[in-house]
C-alpha cells in the first residue's frame, strides 16, 4: 500500500498541465525461479545472483569454488516482476516503457500483454505501451538463460560454423558466447569466473508525453582549421506525436564563452532529428581539454532550452569540453612502414596507460566510489590512458565523466573479443542498433579518443587461431568485413566523424586496410599496435621485445596479496599447489609460468611454516611481475624518439590489465576492490613524466633521459655502480681474500 502511494506522488508532482511524465520503477521488485519454487525480492539495477546473497540464500559467490556451486542460477530462466504500479491514463497521448539495460534475454509482459523482446545487453529499448497500460498495472520480465539461448542461436546457424565453441578448460566457462550480445568475458576468460548474469541491470522507467518528446541530446565539439574556429554540432532526436507540426526555437547560450545563439526549428509528426550548429566567437579564448599531465581538463557549461507551441519546453545542460584528436600514420625516414601515434590539439602524446576490464563480474556492485577510487588510481600513477577492452561492457557514465574531469584518455572498443562472429540479419539489426546508440551516448566525451572495432579479432582470423580450414577462409573473411566495416564502420563515419577508427586491436592500420581489411601478419611491428606476451624467455632481457610503433597490450601474472584472496578461502586453500590455487588460475601453466620467471632472478620461498611460503610465494610473484613489466615499459618508453636496424618511434605502451573482476591470479596492477600491487608502485615510477633508464648493450652502459614535458629541462644525473661481494680464490699463503660491496658515485 506504502509503494503505490508513493507511486501516486510520484504522478501527482507531474502537475495536471504536464506536458510530460517520467516515473521510475527503481527499487523493489520481485524475482521468482523458472519452475516457480523460490520467489524473493530484488533491487534493481541488480541481477539475480546479488538478489540470492543479499537475502543469505546464497554465500558470497566468489567465495572458493561457488563459481561451479552457482551454475545452476545462470541456466535456469528467472522471472522479474513489479505489482500495483499506478497511472492515470486519461492525459497523456503517448505512453513507453523504457529500459537503459536489459542483461540480456528477456520477453516483457503488461497486464500479461507482451510489449517486447530483448536480446542485446549493450541496448536501450523503449516500448510503446499507450493502448496497454492501465490504472494499476504489473509488469513481468520473462528471461532466459543466457547460456540456453547463446546454445540455441549457435544450433540454428546451421550453414557453417562460427568458432571458437567454447573457451579452454582451464577457463572452466560456457560455450558460445559469440552468438549473444552480452559482456563476453561473463562466460569467463582467463583471469576471470563465468557468471552470465540475469536481470535488469539499468535503469527502468514509465515515459509519458503529449505533442512531442525529446529523445536523446548529444554533441561534438569541431575545429575549422581553415579559419580556427570552434563550431559545435548539437544533435537532438524528437518523437512528435501531434498530427500538426510543432514550432519553436532552440535557445543554445555557454556564458563562458559568451555565446547564446537562438535558432528557429519545425517539427513535423514522427521521428524528427534537430541538428545546431553553433559556432563560437573566433576573438574569444576557447581553452582545450588535456590529457593528465600535459594541461588542464578546461570544460564549459552549455544549456540548451528548447522552448515550443503551447508553453511546451525542453532544457538539457552538459559540460563541454574542446580538443582535437588525429590518429597519425605516415611514412618515417631510415623505417620501412608507418607511423602510428596520435595527436591531441595538434600535439604528439606518448599514450601511457593499461588496459581496463569490468571491475565487477555484477555491475550493480560497480558504484561511483569504486570508480572513482580506481580512476584516481591511474592519475596517481602518471597514466594518461585506459584502453576500455572489448570483451567487457561499454561502462557507465560515471566512468567517462571521471575520465573527463581526470584527464584519462580512453581507447573505445566495441564489445567483440577472441571470437570470430554470425553475420545473419538478426545479429546485424541488433548490433547496428547497439553501436549507434553507444556512439550518440558516449560521442560528447572529450576523454574517448578513438573507436576500435574489437579486441584481437584480425589476429585470430589471419593467425588461424581456430584452425580454419584455408578453403573456408573466405566466408570468415567476408564476415570479418560485413561485421566490423559495412556495418560498424560505416555508423561511426556517419554518427562521430572526429575521432579515428580502427578496425581491430592489434592491426596494421592503413596497411590492414591496402589488404582488404585483414592484413597478412596483424603483427607487423612496422605498422599499427601490437600485442606482446611472452612468458618463457627472461623477462629482464629488454632484447625479447618488439621495438613495434605502439604496444597495446603486454604483461605477466601475478597473484594477489594474501589478504585478498583470505577473504574468499579456507585454510585448506592455502597453498600454492592447492585445489584453489589451481581452480583460481584461468591461464594454461600460469601458476608454473610465474615461479618459473621469478626462479631466473630469485631463490624461490621454501619455509618450514607452509603458510609462510605461500605468503612469501604470493608476494615474489608481485616482485617479478613488477620488475618484469618496468623492463619492457621503459624499452617502449626509451624507443619513442629512435630508429634502430629499421624499426621504433614507439609512440604507446599500454600494459595488460589494470583492475581485477575478482580474486584471483592475473595480470593486474590492483587488485580486487583497489589495492594497489607491487607494479602499481612501480609503473607510478616508470610512467613519471620525467626518467631516466638505464640499460646494458654490448657491455656498454647506456642511459636515456625520457621526457614527456613540453619544453626543455636541465637535471643532474646521479649514477651508482655496485660491485657484489665475492670470494677470491684461497693465496698460496693461505689467505683468503675478500672484496668489499664498493660502489662509486
Amino acid at each position: 500500500m506504502c509503494l503505490r502511494l508513493l507511486l501516486l506522488l510520484a504522478l501527482c508532482s507531474a502537475g495536471p498541465a504536464a506536458a510530460a511524465l517520467t516515473l521510475s520503477l527503481r527499487g523493489s521488485w520481485r524475482i521468482r525461479s523458472g519452475n516457480g519454487s523460490l520467489e524473493l525480492p530484488g533491487k534493481v539495477p541488480g541481477c539475480v545472483h546479488s538478489a540470492l546473497f543479499q537475502r543469505r540464500l546464497i554465500q558470497d559467490p566468489y567465495y572458493r569454488f561457488n563459481d561451479l556451486k552457482y551454475r545452476w542460477i545462470t541456466l535456469d530462466n528467472w522471472t522479474y516482476s513489479k505489482n500495483e504500479i499506478p497511472f492515470d491514463i486519461s492525459k497523456w497521448q503517448q505512453v513507453n516503457l523504457v529500459f537503459e539495460g536489459i542483461d540480456t534475454v528477456a520477453n516483457v509482459l503488461l497486464n500479461n500483454v507482451s510489449v517486447g523482446k530483448m536480446d542485446n545487453m549493450f541496448r536501450r529499448y523503449s516500448f510503446d505501451i499507450t493502448h496497454v497500460i492501465k490504472a494499476v498495472n504489473f509488469i513481468e520480465l520473462h528471461f532466459q538463460s543466457a547460456v540456453l539461448y547463446a546454445r540455441n542461436r549457435s544450433e540454428a546457424h546451421t550453414c557453417y560454423e562460427v568458432p571458437p565453441k567454447c573457451p579452454p578448460p582451464v577457463q572452466k566457462g560456457e560455450c558460445h558466447v559469440n552468438f549473444i550480445r552480452k559482456e563476453q568475458c561473463s562466460f569467463s576468460w582467463d583471469w576471470g569466473p563465468s557468471f552470465p548474469t540475469q536481470g535488469i541491470w539499468k535503469d527502468v522507467r514509465i515515459e509519458a508525453y503529449n505533442i512531442c518528446h525529446l529523445d536523446y541530446f548529444t554533441f561534438s565539439p569541431v575545429y575549422d582549421n581553415n579559419i580556427q574556429e570552434w563550431n559545435l554540432e548539437i544533435d537532438s532526436s524528437f518523437h512528435v506525436v501531434s498530427s500538426k507540426p510543432v514550432f519553436g526555437q532552440a535557445i543554445v547560450v555557454i556564458p563562458e564563452l559568451q555565446t547564446q545563439r537562438t535558432y528557429s526549428i519545425e517539427l513535423k509528426h514522427g521521428k524528427r532529428i534537430v541538428k545546431l550548429f553553433v559556432k563560437i566567437n573566433k576573438n574569444i579564448t576557447v581553452k582545450t581539454w588535456w590529457p593528465h599531465g600535459h594541461g588542464n581538463q578546461t570544460g564549459y557549461n552549455m544549456t540548451v532550452l528548447f522552448k515550443l507551441d503551447g508553453g511546451l519546453s525542453f532544457e538539457r545542460s552538459a559540460k563541454v569540453y574542446f580538443r582535437t584528436v588525429e590518429l597519425i600514420e605516415e611514412p618515417i625516414e631510415k623505417s620501412p612502414g608507418l607511423s602510428f601515434y596520435f595527436k591531441i590539439n595538434g600535439l604528439p602524446i606518448f599514450l601511457k596507460g593499461s588496459n581496463w576490464i569490468p571491475a565487477d563480474s555484477f555491475q550493480d556492485q560497480v558504484t561511483p566510489v569504486l570508480l572513482r577510487l580506481l580512476l584516481r588510481s591511474v592519475v596517481d600513477a602518471n597514466m594518461n590512458t585506459l584502453r576500455v577492452w572489448g570483451g567487457g561492457i561499454y561502462e557507465q557514465d560515471e566512468f567517462y565523466e571521471l575520465c573527463d574531469e581526470l584527464g584519462i584518455m580512453v581507447w573505445q572498443d566495441f564489445m567483440f573479443a577472441c571470437a570470430l562472429y554470425p553475420t545473419d540479419g538478426d545479429f546485424l539489426n541488433s548490433v547496428r542498433a547497439e553501436v549507434t546508440y553507444q556512439i550518440r551516448r558516449l560521442k560528447s566525451h572529450p576523454s574517448i579518443i578513438t573507436w576500435s572495432g574489437n579486441n584481437e579479432n584480425e589476429a585470430a582470423l589471419m593467425m588461424n587461431w581456430y584452425n580454419v580450414q584455408p578453403s573456408d577462409l573466405p566466408t570468415y573473411i567476408n564476415d570479418y568485413v560485413t561485421l566490423y566495416v559495412k556495418n560498424i564502420r560505416k555508423i561511426v563515419l556517419a554518427e562521430d566523424p572526429t575521432r579515428p577508427f580502427i578496425t581491430s586491436s592489434p592491426t596494421n592500420g592503413a596497411k590492414s586496410i591496402a589488404e582488404g581489411w585483414v592484413s597478412e601478419n596483424p603483427y607487423d611491428t612496422n605498422f599499427g599496435d601490437v600485442h606482446f606476451y611472452n612468458y618463457w624467455n627472461d623477462c629482464w632481457n629488454w632484447k625479447i621485445f618488439p621495438k613495434a610503433r605502439f604496444v597495446s597490450e603486454y604483461g605477466y601474472q601475478s597473484w594477489p596479496s594474501f589478504s585478498t584472496l583470505e577473504k574468499v578461502s579456507s585454510g585448506e586453500d592455502w597453498s600454492y599447489e592447492s585445489k584453489f590455487s589451481l581452480h583460481r588460475q584461468h591461464h594454461e601453466n600460469g601458476n608454473f609460468e610465474m615461479l618459473q620467471q621469478a626462479a631466473r632472478h630469485f631463490r624461490l620461498p621454501q619455509s618450514a611454516d607452509p603458510l609462510r611460503t605461500f605468503k612469501d610465494t604470493l608476494y615474489l610473484t608481485q616482485v617479478m611481475q613488477a620488475q618484469c613489466v618496468k623492463t619492457e615499459t621503459e624499452f617502449y618508453r626509451r624507443s619513442r624518439s629512435e630508429i634502430v636496424d629499421g624499426k621504433g618511434q614507439t609512440m604507446g605502451a599500454l600494459y595488460w590489465q589494470l583492475n581485477d573482476i575478482w580474486q584471483a591470479p592475473s595480470w593486474s596492477s590492483l587488485e580486487y576492490g583497489g589495492k594497489w600491487k607491487m607494479l602499481h608502485y612501480f609503473a607510478r615510477n616508470f610512467f613519471a613524466p620525467l626518467l631516466p633508464v638505464g640499460f646494458e648493450d654490448e657491455d656498454v652502459f647506456f642511459i636515456y633521459g625520457v621526457s614527456d614535458l613540453h619544453s626543455d629541462c636541465t637535471a643532474m644525473l646521479t649514477k651508482k655502480i655496485f660491485i657484489k661481494m665475492f670470494l677470491l680464490p684461497v693465496a698460496e699463503d693461505g689467505l683468503t681474500l675478500e672484496l668489499e660491496n664498493l660502489y662509486s658515485r
